[in-house]
């Protein structure tokens, strides 16, 4: 049961503060604060050596509805796996610090969530230019409506010509599924194998709204033609065999407990 004034959904952002991405972050945090229909918490997770907490924004620190948890090891993975020990909320989500959300993307996954009993439940993301003010929302593979456990996977048929059908930052998430599967543990790509845990284990639905905008910008990693290394195509195929495992195991599972009288 809810307990009061607990909020009803935490978003989990990592972030290296960096400051040409200050403002950035301000930009998500105005949009938190023009969510409606849904109260939240937000855990500001800085990681690496120069992710100075008293770099935040003074109107962030002093929101009492923001946790900053800060670490010096660098990378995202651990951060947003550490922020999941601080989560308050039955529900989390994940919001990178160059994105923002609609204001009503977390009432609506959420609701569909409580309405349905659904333990993760996603919206469509539109990639979002400000300097042209144009918004291009993503017609993933994966379809709209509900999804059994295990069937994301099938419309991911070849991990090296794609990214998954889904994005991890689509996703409203049970937080003790989110904690169960956690982020990989990769230099990149840990986002993949969370998608995918996240999507295995349990059934789930893709609305048509968009929830999520991901920001164009010149300083966007994964869109340097030096992202797609190596590294980039092993965390692809970890999180794809990660999710044939997941689904042969949930087939054992099934047939095992049909056996029992």
């Amino acid at each position: 049961m809810p307990r009061p004034n607990q909020p009803a959904v935490a978003v989990i952002t990592p972030t290296g503060l960096h400051p040409t991405r200050l403002p950035f972050l301000e930009e998500l945090y105005e949009s938190l604060c023009a969510q409606e229909g849904a109260t939240w918490e937000w855990i500001v997770a800085p990681n690496g050596p120069q992710a100075e907490p008293d770099l935040i924004p003074r109107a962030i620190r002093k929101d009492p509805r923001v946790k900053v948890i800060a670490r010096p090891g660098p990378g995202p993975a651990p951060a947003r796996n550490t922020a999941l020990n601080y989560v308050d909320a039955p529900r989390c989500a994940f919001a990178d610090d160059d994105d923002r959300l609609t204001p009503l993307s977390l009432a609506i996954r959420n609701e569909h969530a409580i309405a349905t009993g659904l333990r993760w439940v996603a919206g469509r993301s539109a990639d979002w230019d400000p300097e042209s003010g144009s918004l291009s929302t993503w017609m993933c593979p994966t379809p709209v409506g509900p999804l059994a456990a295990g069937e994301v996977l099938t419309y991911w048929p070849d991990p090296l010509a794609s990214k998954p059908p889904l994005g991890h930052c689509m996703l409203l998430t049970d937080t003790p599924l989110a904690r169960a599967v956690g982020q990989g543990g990769l230099h990149k790509g840990e986002d993949y194998a969370f998608l995918v845990g996240v999507c295995a284990r349990s059934a789930g639905a893709l609305l048509p709204d968009v929830v999520y905008h991901r920001r164009v910008h010149a300083g966007q990693w994964t869109a340097d033609d030096s992202y797609r290394d190596q590294a980039e195509f092993d965390a692809r195929t970890h999180a794809w065999l990660k999710g044939c495992a997941e689904r042969e195991l949930l087939a054992e599972s099934s047939c095992l407990g049909s056996t029992i009288p």
